[in-house]
Parts: C-alpha cells; sequence; structure tokens
C-alpha cells in the first residue's frame, strides 16, 4: 500500500524538492515512509527552531524553497520563530505538519500534541495555513504553495496533515504530477514609460534597492550607471551593486548620510523594499516632506502604498520593470556628479563608526576578501550591527543577517549550515555572539553528523553585550545581560569541531587561513577587546 505520507513525498519530489530538514515524531513517521525510494534527503536538526533556520538559509542561497516536516503542537511551535523571520524578510519556506485526527482538532480531550487552533497560530506567520481534509487538497495547496513562491511575495506557507489521513492508502490518486507557477506580474508600457521620463529627467536620482531586488541586480547596474545614480541598498540588498562600484551606497538608511542623499535627490527609485523602520527608522517619516517624486516598484501591491506612499507605484517583477524602464532610457550624461554624492555618503558614514562598529566591519571585510564568494550569515550580534550600518557585499546574498525585521536571536549557526548545503563549494561563515550561540548551539551536533565545514565566528564579551550598553545609556542598571559563558572551546572539541582562539582581530587572516581547507566545522572564538 502506498500510503498518503508516501504520496506527499513523491509530489515533492516531481516539483524539484531535494532535501527537507526536520526532526521525525510519531505523528509524521508516514511522511518519513515516502523517503525510502524517492531520493529524498533529510536534514536531522536538533530543535524545529534550527530546522526552520537552515531551511531559510538553504532557500536564500539556492534560490529554491526551503521544507520542513515537523509534528504537531511543539513542532509547530518550536518552528513559528524561524517562520516568522522568514515572513519579515520574505523567504520561501514550506512547512508541513501534523495535527490531531479528523473529528478530533480543537477538541481539548488532551490528545498528544494537541493545539486548539494550530492553523490560527501559523496564519501569523505564513502567506496561508491549510488544513488538508481529503487527499485530494494537497496537490492543490502545494499548488497554491509554489505560486506564492514563484510569482508573488515568497512567504512561508504551513500546511497541516491530520494524523489519520497520513496513514490513508493513495493509491487512487495516480501519479505525482509538476505543476509551474503562473508568471510574474509584468509592467505595462505606459507606466514603463511614465517612470522612465521621471528618472530621464532628474538631476539627482538614488535607487534604494531592497531584498526584493536580488534577482534584478544586472539590470540595476544597466540602468545606475546610464543614469549616474548612486544606489543606496538596505540590509537584505547588499550586494545588488558590488561594493567596489563606484555607484555603491552600502549603507543603513536610517543614518544621517543616507537621510541627506534621499532628502536632496529628486526622484527616488526604490525597488523591492518595504521602507520599513527596521532600516529607515524615523528618517522614513521625515522624508514625507521632501520635494521630490517617489516611485516604488514592489510585486506585491500592498507593500508598494506602505511605510511612504509613492508617487508612481509599479506592481511587478522587479528585473522585468527595470529592464523595460531601462530600455526606455538613454545615457544621461550627468557627469559622474552620481559618483560623487556616493563617495560623499560613504565616507560621512565611516566618519560616523565608533571604534566599536570599525572593528565589526573589519572583521566582515576580512571574512569577505578571505575567500572568493564568500557567503556570510550574520546573527543579532555586535559585529553585525556595524555590517547593517555599512558593510558592502561583493555580491547579491552574500551577506545576510537576523539583525532586522523579526531580529531572532541564534539564526547564524543553522542558517549557515543550510547555505552551505545549497553551496557546498562556497566558503559559508557565520557571524554569532556568545549569548546568541547559546539559542541554537545544539545545531554543532547537525553540522558535524551531515559533514558540514561551515566556520562559525564567535564574538565573545561575555554576555549581550548591546542590550547591557542600551542599558548604560539610558541609566538603567544592567539586570539580566551578564550571562555565564561556557568554554566553547571543550564544546567545540565535544562536537568535532576544529576550534581556535583569538583575543583581538590581529592574526584573522593567518587564522582564516588555517581553517580554511578543514574537512570539520571551525570554531573561531573571537574575545573583544576594549
Amino acid at each position: 500500500m502506498r500510503t498518503f505520507g508516501t504520496y506527499i513525498v513523491e509530489l515533492l519530489v516531481a516539483n524539484g524538492v531535494e532535501l527537507v530538514f526536520g526532526i521525525p515524531g510519531a505523528h509524521t513517521i508516514e511522511l518519513y515512509r515516502g523517503l525510502q525510494n524517492t531520493g529524498l534527503r533529510h536534514v536531522t536538526s536538533r530543535h524545529e527552531q534550527g530546522a526552520g533556520f537552515m531551511a531559510d538559509g538553504y532557500a536564500r542561497v539556492s534560490g529554491k524553497p526551503g521544507v520542513c516536516f515537523v509534528i504537531s503542537g511543539p513542532g509547530v511551535t518550536n518552528i513559528a520563530t524561524a517562520m516568522g523571520q522568514a515572513y519579515c524578510d520574505s523567504i520561501p519556506l514550506l512547512v508541513i505538519s501534523a495535527v490531531n485526527p479528523l473529528g478530533a482538532m480543537g477538541s481539548g480531550a488532551g490528545y498528544l500534541h494537541e493545539l486548539p487552533d494550530q492553523r490560527q497560530l501559523m496564519r501569523q506567520v505564513s502567506a496561508f495555513s491549510h488544513t488538508v481534509l481529503t487527499m485530494d487538497e494537497f496537490e492543490l495547496a502545494l499548488a497554491r504553495a509554489f505560486a506564492i513562491f514563484g510569482s508573488a511575495r515568497p512567504r512561508p506557507v504551513h500546511i497541516e496533515i491530520p494524523t489519520t489521513l497520513l496513514r490513508c492508502d493513495s493509491t487512487s490518486l495516480g501519479g505525482a504530477r509538476r505543476f509551474d507557477p503562473p508568471a510574474r506580474p509584468g509592467i505595462g508600457k505606459e507606466i514603463a514609460a511614465a517612470a522612465a521620463e521621471l528618472l530621464e529627467n532628474a538631476g539627482r536620482p538614488v535607487i534604494v534597492a531592497g531584498g526584493g531586488a536580488r534577482r534584478a541586480s544586472v539590470s540595476i547596474r544597466s540602468l545606475a550607471e546610464a543614469l549616474h545614480a548612486p544606489v543606496l541598498m538596505t540590509v537584505n540588498g547588499r550586494g545588488i551593486l558590488s561594493y567596489a562600484h563606484e555607484l555603491a551606497v552600502p549603507i543603513i538608511p536610517a543614518s544621517s548620510p543616507a537621510f541627506e542623499l534621499l532628502s536632496k535627490s529628486d526622484v527616488v527609485l526604490a525597488i523591492g523594499t518595504e521602507m520599513g523602520p527596521t532600516d529607515f527608522g524615523d528618517k522614513l517619516f521625515d522624508l514625507t516632506s521632501f520635494s521630490g517624486k517617489l516611485v516604488r516598484i514592489d510585486i506585491d501591491p500592498e507593500q508598494a502604498v506602505r511605510g511612504m506612499p509613492p508617487d508612481l507605484a509599479i506592481v511587478a517583477d522587479a528585473a522585468e520593470a527595470v529592464e523595460q524602464i531601462s530600455a526606455l532610457i538613454a545615457c544621461c550624461g550627468a557627469g559622474g556628479r552620481g559618483k560623487g554624492r556616493a563617495a560623499a555618503a560613504r565616507a560621512a558614514v565611516a566618519a560616523l563608526a565608533t571604534p566599536m562598529e570599525q572593528a565589526g566591519l573589519y572583521l566582515l571585510s576580512a571574512l569577505r576578501d578571505s575567500a572568493p564568494s564568500t557567503i556570510i550569515v550574520g546573527d543579532s550580534t555586535q559585529p553585525v550591527y556595524a555590517g547593517c550600518m555599512a558593510f558592502g557585499a561583493d555580491a547579491p546574498g552574500t551577506f545576510f543577517c537576523s539583525a532586522t525585521g523579526y531580529g531572532t536571536l541564534g539564526y547564524a549557526l543553522p542558517a549557515a549550515i543550510g547555505a552551505k548545503i545549497a553551496a557546498p563549494d562556497r566558503s559559508v561563515v557565520c557571524v554569532i555572539g556568545d549569548g546568541g550561540l547559546q539559542f541554537t548551539l545544539a545545531e554543532m551536533a547537525t553540522a558535524t553528523e551531515i559533514g558540514c565545514p561551515v566556520i562559525m565566528i564567535v564574538w565573545n564579551n561575555n554576555g549581550y553585550g548591546q542590550i547591557k550598553t542600551h542599558m548604560e545609556n539610558a541609566g538603567i542598571k544592567p539586570v539580566g545581560v551578564d550571562i555565564f559563558t561556557p568554554d566553547f572551546r571543550k564544546l567545540a572539541q565535544a562536537f568535532d569541531w576544529h576550534a581556535e582562539i583569538l583575543v583581538g582581530l590581529e592574526n584573522l587572516g593567518a587564522c582564516l587561513a588555517a581553517v580554511r581547507g578543514c574537512s570539520k566545522p571551525s570554531l573561531i572564538e573571537i574575545v573583544e577587546t576594549s
């Protein structure tokens, strides 16, 4: 008998899924029956939150949805945090969970892993949450999920299946088939012409590129060069223009230099960005009085008018929209003025950097330059905060972190594991604090188990250093921030990782070279010096 759980796995494989993350449980074992003959790889995390973060990192690097199998109840609540991060950053995750048997959902009878309304919980962190009540429904629900991943704003999707249904005979369903998502929305000729006219006549244009513009990097570069326009990149948009490009402005939009750049422009083209507070801060509201024109391109019609209403809203795929607009613009001959404005913004932010921020930027730059196409995955920790302020990546998707949006701790290690699985031939380095690491420390075992040689930089200030600083600056006596810090070298030994300890950053380059060819995962602990 081919169970419904087996059919689900066959359908995933038919639609290009190559691996899943998760932890087997009593309620999901029928899904694992289907793994036997399909070749679908399974990576076992040590916590469902870790599975979700791994799927997130895998999705960002591979461009494919990250898929997770989780049990009902605690599996769902554990992965919800990872889904929240992915939801805020528009990352495609597919979370398939069990739920109580038909007729028993929400009964309050005390079933194992019972929640009053599991789907209602998951709706808060997903594009949609669907309960499959008949076997025929699953294919339609999966088609909806892939339509969102491929043709709309890609956010997590949750599909739950009653445990009794997973065990049913699915022979009647026939073979699994592939379905293609609908075409991404395009841009009309009249709207493209209106945007092109505004940009072509601008004297001081600026392009703002967010995470939704990563697939449009080539066309954005061409447009920026034609307009001589600086490209201000949000945290999720870093690398859309290489940090070495003279029009690149990889600085946080909330900074004063970025605000000056934007407020003095006459046309701002914002592509694939929420223009939200974690990037723009209070400066966003100051900009409502600027006298220039705002053009926004977004695949999400609601997002196109949130935050700061545009003069022209374009709901379309970023790459297609920019290409069509670019085709209507001749070289403006703006005499290199954009280069000067970009250089001034970069220099002004560099001048504002504190010694701590300078150290963080030095660390990230050393990691970026240590090997070609290095992927840096950041947690919420001091060097990464510095990176959000002014770190320049060399390509899209080579620097991402959890320090904006949902802002979870413990993200970097499991996300780096997922990224390394997606790009086994590239160097993947995660940067995490001693406090943040203790959220997902157990995933060091996962890296060892699957032979995943990530490099983990642990920034050790013996506690929650950034929060402690905030407390002190606010005149609050620090409480709860000076936490016990374990011996990370001994922990690395226990998990069969290679380990190095540095005091300060002087020998970082030599240390990176030493661990680069290591077949094991490697931990480099950097003890912060005052």
